[in-house]
């Protein structure tokens, strides 16, 4: 039987090359996502390692809890401490490193490094062990700045040149006076690093007199472990901990490993979907092949294989076919794992150098996932093979399904789809996050309940092609025939292409409502002209305000600032606004009282009124970030949104019992309106400020449409590795068709039907199958994206459902360009058969 089996591929190899590259490109996206992934983590680990090789060990302050009416706050490291710091025992030197956020911009006024890797921090005296001078010396009072090489390089800049910063806010012009080396793991990902003198950077990130972390390198002879416990006996518990260098690399490496096993996983879902797309292929292709050895199946039989021994050539066939595909997907995947990083460098996300990590889990779940698709799909098709009996295979009698069998399938069918939309129909009525695994496992209900309906479905929908197929004459109505002929074949092609476009329907409609009732909410919740906020999220400084507040045209000002409280043994953050603009800068619905915010008077979101049982005019005491406590009167309960929610108070109340003030953003109205006039005006007041955005509501509706085109195109691109396999399961069946068909096919040559009928025949039969799919992923689809919308409208009260009908109409058209792409192939060599030879075969 082995040797049969292996004979079985030979024979058919031809047939099942579709099988092979649909196995292929899944192993293929799966190898390569695990490739691409622990090389980045591989190469960003050791790089982040290396900047770890000065620190023995770093003391990092404590935070203290949140308890009863008391905010914590967080422990500063002071020069006291560091200094004793420094005397300990087996400490050779200790450093006091303070750090935060520095954009630099190139010589164009472009951010340099996309603002989220722009690093600053402190040089540490007039040679610093952590930052090697390459070029210039230390920098020295607020004028002078060290920068390192890469940004140098990038931005072309040199010693002596007058490079333009921002921290927070206002733009700084000091002098490079140094350029460094570093092992930063920013750096070496594209990011920057700044550097001033430590007094200068303590002023810059308000942490005046103290550090953020200190480090301390350990004399000769003394081990990390062993300073760490001198040191745990000087620095106080409560105020700050003790970390070793090794472990503070090891944390780091967990760090990476874990951000990246979410791209890791997300990754490996569209692998998962293009693969269980693929089983649709190699069971199709098996139960043809099957269906065409029958006879010599029989045989087999009837000289004494049992039933056990022929399921175990076709899964033995399956074997072969899945181990050369898993072969030859693992070598395809390495090569994708080496060009997906080489194309992050094209589009300019710098990346660690390193080796192209190939490990032998990576080989293992290639090999074993290719091959045990393969088998799983064949098992069936094997299994109906072994028990047809050998008198019965002799004479084709079991060719055609039972009605007792397609009743049962229909009605189990029905019962997946019925229960399925029961259960998301549940899901919808549900609040939020409580909805979303019901929600998925109704999904999957429903997608099975309408693959193993397809066979039903499929003679109703594609009848009702049949007046279009009719204008094609006799081509278009044999096309209808053949498409019916075997519906379980069709529902398993169509199926193929129908998981592909439902998930991709699905998510197209998702996002067009959510940008959709984003822009709505923004639209209908700020009043104001502009929003000024960083570029990467930061807080900006409160002499932002200042400028904007002079600035010719402008009406009102209101920056938002954050900061935490305790109110009834809870913490809960505050919104400080300026009271007398807020009402004219947001148009929010007033619940309850009336939007006056000033003095004590605050106004809170719906959703917090309710949490903490008050209405209008309730009175509650609040404890501040500084220990101090007031009693605030709620004037009033609005509509809450993403965009503004919590409890809004003024911030000359605010301001005096805040550590720190800095402002989220920064809301600004002008005399006349939102033009470019105003921006430019705006902009030039912050002295063109790389680092901070001015948007008006269009730029945010852009941005906004902009990061929703991103994440489709992205989710496009991993889904076309499943329409690619299904493309190669429409080819597959057409082609073995075409062979089942080849006596059939001469008959229609010798009877009169030319080449070109016979082609076009091919072809609207393949038309007609994908558009078949096409429309039940799109039906499908739209109503998971409906479904999925009403629990996102639970708690997005703008929500609305937008059906993107342009793009609904192009995934019809994907659909159909699929069926006449695939068909070339299939139709081509019907048409090219020699009509004799056709008719004499079996």
């Amino acid at each position: 039987m082995f040797r049969t089996a292996l004979r079985t591929v030979f024979a058919h190899k031809a047939r099942l090359l579709m099988t092979v590259l649909a196995v292929l490109l899944g192993v293929a996206f799966v190898s390569g996502t695990l490739v691409f992934t622990n090389t980045i983590s591989d190469a960003y680990q050791k790089s982040s390692a290396k900047g770890f090789d000065q620190v023995d060990v770093a003391i990092r302050p404590e935070s203290a809890e949140d308890k009863g009416d008391t905010v914590g706050a967080t422990h500063k490291l002071t020069r006291p401490l560091l200094d004793k710091v420094a005397e300990a025992p087996g400490a050779a030197s200790a450093i006091g490193v303070v750090d935060g956020f520095t954009a630099i911009a190139d010589k164009d006024g472009k951010l340099i490094g996309g603002g989220f890797q722009s690093q600053g921090g402190n040089y540490w005296g007039d040679k610093d062990p952590r930052y090697p001078l390459t070029a210039g010396h230390a920098p020295h009072g607020t004028g002078e700045v060290a920068i390192d090489a890469e940004t140098a390089k990038r931005a072309g800049y040199h010693v002596g040149d007058t490079v333009r910063l921002s921290v927070d806010g206002p733009v700084l012009e000091p002098v490079v006076t140094g350029v460094f080396t570093t092992d930063d793991g920013n750096v070496a990902a594209g990011g920057s690093l700044a550097l001033f003198d430590t007094a200068t950077a303590q002023t810059l990130f308000h942490s005046a007199g103290s550090y953020d972390e200190i480090d301390v390198e350990a004399a000769a002879g003394t081990s990390q472990t062993a300073l760490r416990d001198a040191l745990d006996g000087i620095v106080p518990k409560e105020v700050a901990s003790t970390t070793t260098g090794r472990q503070l690399a090891d944390d780091q490496a967990e760090m990476i490993s874990s951000s990246m096993s979410g791209m890791k996983t997300g990754l490996l879902v569209f692998a998962g979907i293009a693969l269980f797309v693929g089983t649709f292929i190699i069971a199709n292709t098996f139960t043809m092949l099957v269906a065409q050895r029958t006879k010599e199946l029989a045989l087999l039989r009837a000289v004494g294989a049992s039933r056990r021994q022929v399921t175990r050539s076709v899964l033995l066939e399956a074997f072969v076919v899945g181990a050369v595909a898993a072969v030859a997907g693992l070598a395809a995947g390495i090569g994708i794992g080496a060009g997906m990083r080489s194309l992050m460098g094209t589009l300019g996300a710098t990346v660690p150098d390193g080796p192209l990590v190939v490990s032998p889990g990576t080989v293992a779940t290639a090999l074993l996932v290719g091959v045990l698709i393969t088998m799983l799909a064949a098992w069936l098709p094997g299994r109906r093979a072994a028990k047809i009996p050998p008198v019965a295979a002799m004479s084709s009698v079991h060719a055609k399904a039972t009605t007792k069998s397609l009743v049962l399938r229909n009605t189990i069918g029905a019962l997946f789809a019925a229960a399925g939309v029961a259960v998301v129909l549940a899901a919808t009525t549900m609040d939020g996050s409580d909805g979303q695994a019901p929600m998925g496992f109704g999904a999957v209900l429903l997608i099975i309940g309408v693959f193993v309906l397809t066979p039903l479905l499929s003679r109703p929908l594609i009848a009702a092609a049949a007046p279009v197929l009719r204008i094609f004459g006799i081509s278009g109505k044999l096309a209808r025939q053949n498409s019916v002929r075997n519906p379980r074949r069709t529902a398993a092609t169509a199926s193929a292409l129908m998981i592909g476009l439902t998930l991709i329907t699905g998510m197209t409609v998702m996002a067009g409502s959510l940008q959709k009732s984003i822009d709505k909410m923004a639209s209908s919740a700020i009043s104001a002209d502009y929003v000024v906020s960083m570029a990467n999220g930061n807080t900006l400084s409160p002499d932002v305000e200042k400028k904007l507040t002079g600035v010719d045209g402008v009406t009102d000002v209101s920056p938002l600032r954050n900061a935490p409280s305790r109110i009834d043994r809870q913490t809960e953050y505050l919104t400080g606004v300026n009271g007398a603009a807020i009402g004219k800068l947001t148009d929010l619905t007033v619940k309850d009282g009336t939007f006056t915010v000033g003095g004590t008077r605050v106004v809170v979101d719906a959703d917090t009124a309710t949490s903490h049982g008050w209405k209008a005019g309730s009175a509650f005491r609040v404890s501040y970030e500084d220990g101090k406590r007031q009693n605030l009167t709620v004037a009033g309960v609005y509509e809450g949104n993403e965009l503004i929610q919590g409890i809004i108070l003024d911030n000359a109340t605010l301001a005096p019992h805040q550590s720190r003030v800095s402002d989220m953003q920064v809301m600004v109205k002008t005399a006349d309106g939102a033009s470019d006039t105003a921006k430019n005006r705006l902009e030039k007041a912050l002295g063109d400020n790389p680092a901070i955005t001015v948007q008006d509501k269009q730029d945010l509706s852009d941005s906004i449409a902009k990061m929703f085109t991103l994440m489709l195109n992205m989710l496009y691109g991993l889904l076309a590795m499943a329409v690619i396999v299904a493309v190669l399961g429409v080819i597959n069946t057409l082609a073995m068709s075409v062979f089942e068909r080849s006596q059939e096919i001469g008959m229609l040559r010798a009877i009169g039907l030319d080449r070109k009928g016979i082609k076009r025949m091919v072809r609207l039969e393949s038309l007609v199958i994908s558009l078949f799919g096409g429309v039940l992923g799109i039906g499908l689809g739209v109503f998971f994206g409906w479904a999925a919308g009403q629990l996102i409208g639970s708690r997005m009260p703008t929500y609305e459902l937008v059906l993107p009908w342009g793009r609904m109409a192009v995934f019809l058209l994907l659909a159909a360009a699929v069926g006449v792409l695939a068909a070339l192939w299939p139709a081509r060599r019907a048409a090219r058969l020699n009509m004799l030879t056709a008719i004499k075969s079996e």
